[in-house]
């Protein structure tokens, strides 16, 4: 049984730091694209990064480009979300999603797994 595990979040204030981290039992990381999201209250869950199964594809959303990266370490079957300059609209639960193929993709529907999520807020 595949199962991820976010960890990472917390309670940051602006222009703060965040490192998120996908952790995988179960599967081989790297057969698989893998997916951030985040869902903030009241709202759908929107992506907002993935990452080819070798790294070597990336996609950002518009509105964390140049402050979010994500990376993976596949000898450690995990994947990174690196948060900078963080802004009180990045308040949410944010997941970790498996592709069951190793291309990138934005849409949550392309996802067939799914982390429990874990909470950043941002705030002064």
């Amino acid at each position: 049984q595949v199962q991820l595990v976010e960890s990472g979040g917390g309670s940051v204030q602006p222009v703060g730091s965040l490192r998120l981290s996908c952790a995988a039992s179960g599967a081989t990381l790297s057969y698989y694209a893998i997916g951030w999201f985040c869902q903030a209250p009241g709202k759908e869950r929107e992506g907002v990064s993935c990452i080819s199964s070798s790294g070597g594809s990336i996609v950002y959303a518009d509105t964390v480009k140049n402050r979010f990266t994500i990376s993976r370490d596949n000898a450690k079957n995990t994947v990174y979300l690196q948060i900078n300059d963080q802004k009180p609209e990045d308040t949410a639960v944010y997941y970790c999603a498996l592709r069951g193929n190793s291309g990138t993709a934005i849409s949550a529907g392309e996802y067939q797994r799914w982390g429990q999520g874990t909470q950043v807020t941002v705030s002064s």
